[in-house]
């Protein structure tokens, strides 16, 4: 199966996100429209070749069913929200996600306005955002994100199912962090360096002894029963304009169990009050579970019109 060039897509400049609520009562025509979607984004691809555009569509855990009734990604399932005191990851569930992602910002809208088009009357737009590369792929807080991602061929190996009907899909978790500058800036830059585990100029990670366990490379370093590293492959990108600074996170992972774990570490910890430090700089305003399924699940249901 063909997954979704947006799963794996390496880094670009620019990203427009968006995501949808459907109308009642329009499943066959929102399955078909989801169906034409890879043509478009093909198109636009061969159109702009030096954009490196990439196209990806996600189904929320909420709107599956209804959208496709006959047959369901295991794992899909409510986003694992979280509350730990004044820290939280809420879970604030859509239907429709989108990533457009290139190195020309007006090819990304050119994709986001075909979507807007083809969903008119079919869903509601009810989240927008425009992320953008900052400086050498650094978050605002001047820290390189996704230095932990998986390279090259290994990057299918994490975020892609490789087996069953569902293979060549990715499960998709998606937040919008809100950063709390003010009080970030406000910490030395050694004091910053603890809170992520790392340098920051050099972006080189702390050895482990040295290592904070309130560290963020700590809480989100994790391995399973058998001692295999627990990965997820990062398709964020920062958001920002004069006032405000955050980053829309995306993990993409052949398994959702990852970035539960990974999740309840940040904010729960350890059991012995070593939880991840970085969650009292920023904070998460949505949460939202979605299975982004290969371009032949998308063309395949399209046909499909009528089913229950």
């Amino acid at each position: 199966m063909t997954p979704q060039a947006g799963i794996c897509a390496e880094p670009n400049l620019h990203a427009f996100y968006l995501m949808f609520n459907l109308i009642p009562g329009k499943r066959e025509q929102v399955r078909q429209a989801l169906a034409e979607l890879p043509v478009f984004w093909q198109h636009t691809a061969e159109q702009y070749p030096e954009a490196s555009f990439s196209g990806l569509v996600a189904i929320g855990n909420n709107a599956w069913d209804d959208i496709y009734p006959h047959a369901r990604p295991a794992g899909l399932s409510a986003f694992p929200a979280q509350q730990a005191g004044d820290r939280q990851a809420p879970e604030t569930p859509y239907d429709l996600f989108f990533q457009f992602r290139a190195d020309r910002l007006d090819v990304a809208y050119i994709a986001s306005q075909q979507v807007m088009s083809l969903l008119a009357g079919l869903a509601e737009l009810t989240y927008e955002r425009q992320g953008f590369r900052y400086l050498d792929s650094r978050d605002f807080t001047g820290f390189v994100d996704g230095t932990e991602n998986p390279q090259d061929e290994h990057r299918a190996e994490v975020a892609l199912v490789a087996e069953g009907r569902f293979a060549g899909g990715s499960y998709l978790h998606v937040q919008h962090y809100r950063h709390r500058m003010a009080k970030w800036r406000k910490l030395p830059v050694r004091q910053q360096e603890d809170v992520y585990g790392r340098t920051k100029l050099e972006n080189i990670e702390y050895e482990s002894a040295r290592k904070p366990l309130t560290a963020h490379t700590k809480r989100t370093s994790l391995k399973d029963e058998l001692g295999k590293s627990m990965e997820i492959l990062r398709q964020s990108m920062p958001w920002g304009n004069a006032t405000e600074q955050g980053l829309v996170f995306i993990s993409c992972c052949y398994t959702p169990l990852h970035f539960t774990r990974m999740l309840e570490s940040m904010f729960q910890g350890d059991g012995a009050g070593n939880f991840d430090h970085l969650t009292l700089f920023t904070q998460a305003e949505t949460g939202s579970a979605f299975f982004a399924p290969s371009l032949e699940w998308l063309a395949r249901q399209g046909d499909l019109l009528g089913g229950s």
